[in-house]
């Protein structure tokens, strides 16, 4: 995949969107974890409990980007995303992570809360990607700064503009679809099929699904308004 081709720029940009949608869940738990401890060790915690919850999704990663070479493994991860994407507007924003007393407390839970909620974020990436490690490693990197200091950035910016998480929404559905017509399985099924819908499909797809989930998300809160 070359660089200046338009499939890298659109997994660089789907890389950097996904890491900034779905990363900030992890972010918030980290600041959370960290709460209780001493100022002088919050930073410490945030940085050895960033590294260990990255080591453990660049391992995700890569046990993601080789099971999509087992046919059908895509068809699972592309309806994965989808699903994904779709709770991402209408997810409740609790989390039950209680803030750790010690620094090995603080630590332990940063790195089991992000193995735990970051799949999604591992598998985003490993489709975005489609098997490149350059973009791999470059999302990784990226997600670094995002988790650090995602918990501020994140959450003000879903705050004045929640707007935004339809955004992540889109591409997560973008990258299904396109996850979707790798598959090994459709390989000779759409060997015949004309190569512009294959190249529109994963858009309209995303465009159709993105439309239909704000409009009952928007409906879902007025209800929720009302009975409150």
């Amino acid at each position: 995949m070359d660089f200046i081709s338009i499939d890298a720029i659109w997994a660089i940009v789907a890389i950097i969107l996904i890491d900034l949608v779905l990363a900030g869940d992890n972010a918030l738990v980290i600041g959370m974890a960290a709460n209780r401890l001493p100022p002088h060790l919050r930073k410490k915690a945030i940085f050895w409990g960033t590294f260990g919850a990255i080591a453990v999704r660049f391992v995700s990663v890569a046990i993601i980007t080789y099971l999509m070479l087992i046919p059908g493994l895509r068809l699972v991860g592309g309806i994965a995303l989808v699903w994904i994407g779709w709770k991402l507007a209408f997810q409740d924003n609790n989390h039950d992570i209680k803030a750790a007393d010690t620094f090995r407390a603080a630590i332990t839970t940063i790195v089991i809360a992000d193995a735990v909620m970051g799949v999604d974020n591992a598998l985003g990436i490993a489709a975005a990607a489609n098997g490149n490690w350059t973009f791999i490693i470059m999302g990784l990197l990226i997600s670094i700064p995002v988790v650090i200091f995602g918990s501020s950035m994140v959450t003000k910016l879903l705050d004045r503009w929640p707007n935004a998480v339809f955004v992540g929404g889109f591409v997560l559905f973008a990258v299904a679809i396109q996850m979707l017509l790798k598959e090994i399985l459709f390989i000779d099924a759409l060997a015949d099929v004309n190569p512009w819908i294959l190249k529109l499909s994963p858009w309209i797809f995303a465009i159709a699904v993105t439309a239909l989930q704000f409009k009952l998300s928007k409906k879902a809160s007025k209800a929720k308004a009302v009975t409150i």
